[in-house]
Protein backbone atom coordinates (compact mmCIF):
# COMPACT_ATOMS: atom_id res chain seq x y z
CA UNK A 1 0.00 0.00 0.00
CA UNK A 2 1.21 3.42 -1.04
CA UNK A 3 -0.62 7.18 -0.25
CA UNK A 4 0.26 9.78 -2.75
CA UNK A 5 -1.17 13.46 -2.59
CA UNK A 6 -2.52 13.92 -5.92
CA UNK A 7 -4.08 16.90 -8.39
CA UNK A 8 -4.11 20.09 -6.95
CA UNK A 9 -2.64 20.50 -3.82
CA UNK A 10 0.54 19.59 -6.09
CA UNK A 11 -0.11 22.07 -8.34
CA UNK A 12 -0.33 24.93 -6.22
CA UNK A 13 2.15 24.24 -4.02
CA UNK A 14 4.53 24.56 -7.33
CA UNK A 15 2.83 27.85 -8.34
CA UNK A 16 3.30 29.11 -5.00
CA UNK A 17 -0.34 29.20 -4.45
CA UNK A 18 -2.54 28.88 -1.32
CA UNK A 19 -3.36 25.29 -1.03
CA UNK A 20 -7.38 24.89 -1.06
CA UNK A 21 -7.74 21.32 -0.53
CA UNK A 22 -5.66 18.00 -0.37
CA UNK A 23 -6.97 15.07 -2.52
CA UNK A 24 -4.68 11.34 -1.56
CA UNK A 25 -4.99 8.70 -3.63
CA UNK A 26 -3.91 5.33 -2.28
CA UNK A 27 -2.28 2.60 -4.44
CA UNK A 28 -1.99 -1.09 -3.42
CA UNK A 29 -5.04 -0.96 -1.18
CA UNK A 30 -8.22 -2.87 -0.52
CA UNK A 31 -11.70 -1.44 0.08
CA UNK A 32 -11.14 -4.01 3.34
CA UNK A 33 -7.77 -2.93 4.40
CA UNK A 34 -8.88 0.92 4.23
CA UNK A 35 -11.95 -0.12 6.96
CA UNK A 36 -9.23 -1.51 8.67
CA UNK A 37 -7.35 1.57 9.44
CA UNK A 38 -10.26 3.32 10.51
CA UNK A 39 -10.94 4.76 7.22
CA UNK A 40 -15.02 5.79 6.32
CA UNK A 41 -16.46 5.52 2.87
CA UNK A 42 -18.06 8.09 1.89
CA UNK A 43 -20.74 6.85 -0.60
CA UNK A 44 -21.42 2.89 -0.81
CA UNK A 45 -20.31 0.89 -4.00
CA UNK A 46 -17.59 3.82 -4.87
CA UNK A 47 -13.82 3.57 -3.10
CA UNK A 48 -13.83 7.42 -1.46
CA UNK A 49 -12.98 7.44 1.77
CA UNK A 50 -12.16 9.91 4.89
CA UNK A 51 -9.69 10.15 7.06
CA UNK A 52 -10.35 8.99 10.83
CA UNK A 53 -8.49 11.83 12.03
CA UNK A 54 -7.70 14.95 8.95
CA UNK A 55 -11.26 14.02 7.59
CA UNK A 56 -9.11 14.40 4.31
CA UNK A 57 -10.50 12.61 0.66
CA UNK A 58 -8.44 9.38 0.39
CA UNK A 59 -9.46 7.15 -2.69
CA UNK A 60 -8.49 3.93 -4.12
CA UNK A 61 -6.41 4.16 -7.55
CA UNK A 62 -9.08 3.46 -10.17
CA UNK A 63 -9.52 3.61 -14.12
CA UNK A 64 -12.04 4.33 -16.39
CA UNK A 65 -13.50 2.49 -19.26
CA UNK A 66 -16.26 4.70 -21.77
CA UNK A 67 -19.32 2.39 -21.85
CA UNK A 68 -22.00 5.43 -22.99
CA UNK A 69 -21.88 9.17 -23.61
CA UNK A 70 -21.56 11.76 -21.16
CA UNK A 71 -19.65 12.11 -17.95
CA UNK A 72 -21.15 9.41 -16.39
CA UNK A 73 -21.08 7.15 -19.37
CA UNK A 74 -17.74 5.17 -17.66
CA UNK A 75 -17.30 2.21 -15.84
CA UNK A 76 -15.30 2.54 -12.54
CA UNK A 77 -12.40 -0.04 -12.25
CA UNK A 78 -10.64 -0.37 -8.41
CA UNK A 79 -8.54 -2.52 -6.76
CA UNK A 80 -4.56 -3.24 -5.76
CA UNK A 81 -3.84 -3.99 -9.44
CA UNK A 82 -4.86 -0.48 -10.73
CA UNK A 83 -1.28 1.53 -10.90
CA UNK A 84 -0.64 5.21 -10.40
CA UNK A 85 -0.42 6.00 -14.17
CA UNK A 86 -3.63 4.48 -14.65
CA UNK A 87 -5.61 6.86 -12.24
CA UNK A 88 -3.64 9.74 -13.15
CA UNK A 89 -4.17 9.18 -16.86
CA UNK A 90 -7.78 9.42 -15.95
CA UNK A 91 -7.53 13.24 -15.13
CA UNK A 92 -8.34 16.03 -17.53
CA UNK A 93 -5.22 18.21 -17.62
CA UNK A 94 -1.28 17.51 -17.41
CA UNK A 95 -0.90 20.38 -14.79
CA UNK A 96 -3.92 18.18 -12.47
CA UNK A 97 -1.77 14.94 -12.85
CA UNK A 98 0.91 15.45 -11.35
CA UNK A 99 1.55 13.41 -7.67
CA UNK A 100 4.14 13.32 -4.65
CA UNK A 101 5.43 10.79 -2.68
CA UNK A 102 4.37 11.59 0.66
CA UNK A 103 7.32 9.12 2.59
CA UNK A 104 10.13 11.16 -0.15
CA UNK A 105 8.81 14.06 -1.00
CA UNK A 106 9.36 13.18 -4.85
CA UNK A 107 7.24 14.36 -7.76
CA UNK A 108 5.83 12.27 -10.06
CA UNK A 109 5.24 13.83 -13.24
CA UNK A 110 4.24 11.31 -15.84
CA UNK A 111 2.58 13.57 -18.67
CA UNK A 112 4.77 16.77 -18.19
CA UNK A 113 2.78 18.75 -16.23
CA UNK A 114 5.65 20.80 -14.52
CA UNK A 115 6.77 21.59 -17.95
CA UNK A 116 3.08 22.95 -18.85
CA UNK A 117 3.29 24.57 -15.81
CA UNK A 118 6.48 26.76 -16.63
CA UNK A 119 4.78 27.29 -20.20
CA UNK A 120 1.94 28.31 -18.53
CA UNK A 121 -0.28 25.54 -20.74
CA UNK A 122 -3.61 24.06 -20.02
CA UNK A 123 -3.26 20.59 -22.19
CA UNK A 124 -4.73 17.69 -22.13
CA UNK A 125 -3.73 14.13 -20.79
CA UNK A 126 -4.66 12.44 -23.66
CA UNK A 127 -6.76 11.90 -26.80
CA UNK A 128 -9.38 9.96 -24.26
CA UNK A 129 -9.80 13.67 -22.69
CA UNK A 130 -12.75 14.29 -25.18
CA UNK A 131 -14.81 10.86 -23.70
CA UNK A 132 -15.68 13.30 -20.47
CA UNK A 133 -17.68 16.79 -21.49
CA UNK A 134 -16.87 18.22 -17.86
CA UNK A 135 -13.08 18.45 -19.20
CA UNK A 136 -13.72 20.71 -21.46
CA UNK A 137 -15.89 22.74 -18.27
CA UNK A 138 -13.01 22.14 -16.55
CA UNK A 139 -10.51 23.11 -18.60
CA UNK A 140 -12.42 26.38 -19.22
CA UNK A 141 -12.58 27.06 -15.23
CA UNK A 142 -8.96 26.72 -15.15
CA UNK A 143 -8.30 29.30 -17.76
CA UNK A 144 -10.60 31.43 -15.56
CA UNK A 145 -8.91 30.64 -12.47
CA UNK A 146 -4.99 30.80 -13.57
CA UNK A 147 -5.73 33.39 -16.68
CA UNK A 148 -4.07 35.65 -14.25
CA UNK A 149 -0.81 33.66 -14.70
CA UNK A 150 -0.76 34.08 -18.40
CA UNK A 151 -2.29 30.53 -18.39
CA UNK A 152 -3.94 29.52 -21.76
CA UNK A 153 -5.62 26.65 -23.53
CA UNK A 154 -2.85 24.45 -25.50
CA UNK A 155 -3.43 24.80 -29.34
CA UNK A 156 -4.18 20.90 -28.87
CA UNK A 157 -6.46 21.00 -26.38
CA UNK A 158 -8.53 23.41 -28.24
CA UNK A 159 -8.79 21.22 -30.93
CA UNK A 160 -10.17 18.53 -29.16
CA UNK A 161 -12.56 21.18 -27.38
CA UNK A 162 -13.52 21.94 -30.87
CA UNK A 163 -14.46 18.89 -31.76
CA UNK A 164 -16.67 17.87 -28.71
CA UNK A 165 -18.65 20.53 -29.37
CA UNK A 166 -19.45 19.39 -32.75
CA UNK A 167 -19.85 15.73 -31.96
CA UNK A 168 -22.75 16.31 -29.72
CA UNK A 169 -20.90 14.61 -26.79
CA UNK A 170 -21.86 18.10 -24.88
CA UNK A 171 -25.85 17.57 -25.24
CA UNK A 172 -25.15 14.70 -22.44
CA UNK A 173 -23.94 17.02 -20.16
CA UNK A 174 -26.94 17.79 -17.25
CA UNK A 175 -27.56 21.44 -16.40
CA UNK A 176 -26.59 20.76 -12.95
CA UNK A 177 -23.02 20.02 -14.16
CA UNK A 178 -22.56 22.93 -16.26
CA UNK A 179 -24.17 25.45 -13.14
CA UNK A 180 -21.94 24.04 -10.66
CA UNK A 181 -18.99 24.29 -13.03
CA UNK A 182 -20.49 27.86 -14.25
CA UNK A 183 -20.74 28.78 -10.66
CA UNK A 184 -16.81 27.98 -9.30
CA UNK A 185 -15.68 30.02 -12.44
CA UNK A 186 -17.60 33.11 -11.54
CA UNK A 187 -15.90 33.34 -8.17
CA UNK A 188 -12.26 32.89 -9.74
CA UNK A 189 -9.66 35.80 -10.54
CA UNK A 190 -10.53 36.27 -14.24
CA UNK A 191 -14.24 35.00 -14.35
CA UNK A 192 -14.91 36.04 -18.02
CA UNK A 193 -12.30 33.58 -19.56
CA UNK A 194 -14.53 31.07 -18.71
CA UNK A 195 -17.54 32.12 -21.22
CA UNK A 196 -14.45 33.12 -24.14
CA UNK A 197 -13.08 29.99 -23.71
CA UNK A 198 -16.55 28.27 -24.22
CA UNK A 199 -17.63 30.69 -27.55
CA UNK A 200 -14.18 29.92 -28.78
CA UNK A 201 -14.45 26.07 -29.09
CA UNK A 202 -18.08 26.44 -30.08
CA UNK A 203 -19.44 24.69 -26.68
CA UNK A 204 -21.45 28.07 -25.77
CA UNK A 205 -23.42 27.68 -28.97
CA UNK A 206 -24.57 24.33 -27.55
CA UNK A 207 -25.09 24.86 -23.62
CA UNK A 208 -25.55 28.29 -23.27
CA UNK A 209 -26.85 30.14 -26.85
CA UNK A 210 -28.18 32.85 -25.02
CA UNK A 211 -24.74 33.94 -24.52
CA UNK A 212 -23.59 34.08 -28.04
CA UNK A 213 -25.32 37.11 -29.25
CA UNK A 214 -23.50 39.21 -27.00
CA UNK A 215 -20.34 37.75 -26.81
CA UNK A 216 -19.02 39.62 -29.65
CA UNK A 217 -15.92 37.97 -31.72
CA UNK A 218 -15.36 34.35 -31.03
CA UNK A 219 -11.80 34.66 -32.50
CA UNK A 220 -9.04 33.98 -29.99
CA UNK A 221 -6.78 36.88 -31.56
CA UNK A 222 -8.23 39.88 -32.32
CA UNK A 223 -7.87 43.41 -31.79
CA UNK A 224 -11.95 43.92 -31.67
CA UNK A 225 -12.79 45.14 -28.66
CA UNK A 226 -14.35 43.20 -25.57
CA UNK A 227 -17.72 42.82 -25.90
CA UNK A 228 -19.88 45.16 -23.58
CA UNK A 229 -20.96 42.14 -21.47
CA UNK A 230 -16.99 40.71 -21.09
CA UNK A 231 -15.85 44.56 -20.04
CA UNK A 232 -18.98 44.72 -17.62
CA UNK A 233 -17.81 41.44 -16.24
CA UNK A 234 -14.34 42.29 -16.27
CA UNK A 235 -15.15 45.30 -14.32
CA UNK A 236 -17.61 43.14 -11.70
CA UNK A 237 -14.46 40.94 -10.92
CA UNK A 238 -12.38 43.63 -9.93
CA UNK A 239 -15.37 45.86 -7.53
CA UNK A 240 -16.12 42.41 -6.20
CA UNK A 241 -15.54 38.75 -5.22
CA UNK A 242 -19.27 37.67 -4.71
CA UNK A 243 -20.23 35.34 -7.69
CA UNK A 244 -24.22 36.37 -7.17
CA UNK A 245 -23.17 39.94 -8.20
CA UNK A 246 -20.87 38.42 -10.84
CA UNK A 247 -23.71 36.31 -12.60
CA UNK A 248 -26.46 39.35 -12.52
CA UNK A 249 -23.54 41.08 -14.74
CA UNK A 250 -22.88 38.40 -16.84
CA UNK A 251 -26.53 37.33 -17.73
CA UNK A 252 -27.84 40.64 -17.86
CA UNK A 253 -27.70 41.44 -21.25
CA UNK A 254 -28.50 37.83 -22.82
CA UNK A 255 -31.32 37.95 -20.42
CA UNK A 256 -33.29 40.93 -21.94
CA UNK A 257 -32.77 39.17 -25.77
CA UNK A 258 -34.87 36.24 -24.35
CA UNK A 259 -38.77 36.50 -24.29
CA UNK A 260 -39.03 36.05 -20.40
CA UNK A 261 -36.12 37.73 -18.93
CA UNK A 262 -36.67 34.91 -16.04
CA UNK A 263 -36.39 32.06 -18.22
CA UNK A 264 -32.39 32.34 -18.46
CA UNK A 265 -31.81 32.00 -14.66
CA UNK A 266 -34.67 29.43 -14.76
CA UNK A 267 -33.31 26.80 -17.74
CA UNK A 268 -29.54 27.41 -15.53
CA UNK A 269 -31.56 26.23 -12.58
CA UNK A 270 -29.84 28.65 -10.33
CA UNK A 271 -30.09 29.40 -6.62
CA UNK A 272 -32.73 31.63 -6.07
CA UNK A 273 -30.22 33.98 -4.71
CA UNK A 274 -28.91 34.50 -8.50
CA UNK A 275 -32.46 34.44 -10.00
CA UNK A 276 -33.66 37.09 -7.73
CA UNK A 277 -30.69 39.49 -7.91
CA UNK A 278 -30.94 39.55 -11.82
CA UNK A 279 -34.88 40.09 -11.77
CA UNK A 280 -33.92 43.31 -9.43
CA UNK A 281 -31.21 44.60 -11.42
CA UNK A 282 -33.62 44.11 -15.15
CA UNK A 283 -36.32 45.50 -13.20
CA UNK A 284 -34.66 48.80 -11.58
CA UNK A 285 -32.24 49.38 -14.31
CA UNK A 286 -34.02 52.09 -16.01
CA UNK A 287 -34.30 53.77 -12.77
CA UNK A 288 -30.64 53.60 -12.05
CA UNK A 289 -29.24 54.48 -15.19
CA UNK A 290 -31.42 57.70 -14.81
CA UNK A 291 -30.16 58.29 -11.38
CA UNK A 292 -29.01 61.88 -10.84
CA UNK A 293 -27.58 63.23 -7.56
CA UNK A 294 -30.03 66.60 -7.91
CA UNK A 295 -33.44 64.34 -8.10
CA UNK A 296 -33.90 62.90 -4.49
CA UNK A 297 -37.24 62.12 -5.57
CA UNK A 298 -35.39 59.20 -8.23
CA UNK A 299 -33.30 57.96 -5.16
CA UNK A 300 -36.31 57.39 -2.99
CA UNK A 301 -37.93 55.80 -5.74
CA UNK A 302 -34.82 53.43 -6.29
CA UNK A 303 -34.81 52.59 -2.60
CA UNK A 304 -38.26 52.11 -2.33
CA UNK A 305 -38.44 49.92 -5.27
CA UNK A 306 -35.54 47.63 -3.87
CA UNK A 307 -36.63 47.46 -0.61
CA UNK A 308 -33.89 48.64 0.21
CA UNK A 309 -34.67 49.47 3.76
CA UNK A 310 -35.73 45.57 4.35
CA UNK A 311 -32.88 44.07 2.62
CA UNK A 312 -29.63 46.26 2.67
CA UNK A 313 -27.87 43.13 1.89
CA UNK A 314 -29.57 42.36 -1.47
CA UNK A 315 -30.12 46.14 -2.55
CA UNK A 316 -26.11 47.19 -1.80
CA UNK A 317 -25.46 44.09 -4.30
CA UNK A 318 -28.18 45.33 -6.77
CA UNK A 319 -25.81 48.82 -6.45
CA UNK A 320 -22.94 46.55 -7.66
CA UNK A 321 -23.95 45.08 -10.03
CA UNK A 322 -25.41 48.15 -11.98
CA UNK A 323 -22.44 49.59 -11.27
CA UNK A 324 -20.29 47.46 -12.88
CA UNK A 325 -23.01 47.11 -16.09
CA UNK A 326 -23.17 51.00 -15.96
CA UNK A 327 -20.05 52.98 -14.49
CA UNK A 328 -21.54 55.94 -14.89
CA UNK A 329 -21.58 56.58 -10.98
CA UNK A 330 -18.45 55.76 -9.21
CA UNK A 331 -18.14 54.63 -5.58
CA UNK A 332 -18.82 57.79 -3.61
CA UNK A 333 -22.34 57.84 -5.14
CA UNK A 334 -22.93 54.30 -4.03
CA UNK A 335 -21.40 54.92 -0.28
CA UNK A 336 -23.58 57.93 -0.34
CA UNK A 337 -27.08 55.67 -1.47
CA UNK A 338 -26.20 53.49 1.45
CA UNK A 339 -26.07 56.41 3.75
CA UNK A 340 -29.10 57.46 2.10
CA UNK A 341 -30.97 54.02 2.95
CA UNK A 342 -29.89 54.55 6.03
CA UNK A 343 -30.92 57.81 6.79
CA UNK A 344 -34.90 56.69 5.04
CA UNK A 345 -34.71 53.51 7.52
CA UNK A 346 -33.95 55.51 10.71
CA UNK A 347 -37.10 58.21 9.92
CA UNK A 348 -40.05 56.64 11.66
CA UNK A 349 -43.52 57.74 11.18
CA UNK A 350 -44.12 57.27 14.71
CA UNK A 351 -43.64 60.51 15.99
CA UNK A 352 -45.76 62.24 12.88
CA UNK A 353 -48.55 59.96 14.37
CA UNK A 354 -48.55 60.96 17.73
CA UNK A 355 -48.98 64.53 16.47
CA UNK A 356 -52.16 63.22 14.89
CA UNK A 357 -50.91 62.73 11.45
CA UNK A 358 -52.47 59.98 9.38
CA UNK A 359 -53.76 58.84 5.57
CA UNK A 360 -52.44 61.08 2.88
CA UNK A 361 -50.95 63.92 5.61
CA UNK A 362 -49.03 61.75 7.21
CA UNK A 363 -48.09 59.68 4.17
CA UNK A 364 -46.67 63.68 2.75
CA UNK A 365 -44.78 64.74 5.78
CA UNK A 366 -43.16 61.06 6.28
CA UNK A 367 -41.80 61.41 2.48
CA UNK A 368 -41.04 65.24 2.99
CA UNK A 369 -38.46 64.15 5.81
CA UNK A 370 -37.01 61.43 3.57
CA UNK A 371 -36.55 63.28 0.53
CA UNK A 372 -34.93 66.00 3.09
CA UNK A 373 -32.14 63.47 4.50
CA UNK A 374 -31.64 62.19 0.97
CA UNK A 375 -30.71 65.63 0.32
CA UNK A 376 -28.81 66.65 3.08
CA UNK A 377 -26.42 63.56 2.19
CA UNK A 378 -26.37 64.43 -1.42
CA UNK A 379 -25.62 67.95 -1.34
Amino acid sequence: MKTYLVGGAVRDRLLNLPVRDRDWVVVGATDGEMGELGFKKVVSGFPVYIHPETGEEYALARREIKTAPGYRGFRVEFGPEVTLEQDLLRRDLTINALAEDITTGEIIDLFHGRRDLTEGLLRHISPSFVEDPVRLLRAARFAARLGRWGFRISHGTHELMKHMASSGELEALQTERLWLEMKQALAEDQPWRFFEVMHRCGALSILIPELVPVMGCSTAHTNQPSSTMISALKRAAIQTPDSVVRFAVAMYDAALLTAKPGALAYRLRVEREYADLLERVIQGAPLYQSLDATNPEAILRLIDQGRATHQPGRFHAFLAACQALWPVHGDRFTTKLMRAVAAVKSISGTPLIKQGLSGKALKLSLTGQRLAAIERIFE
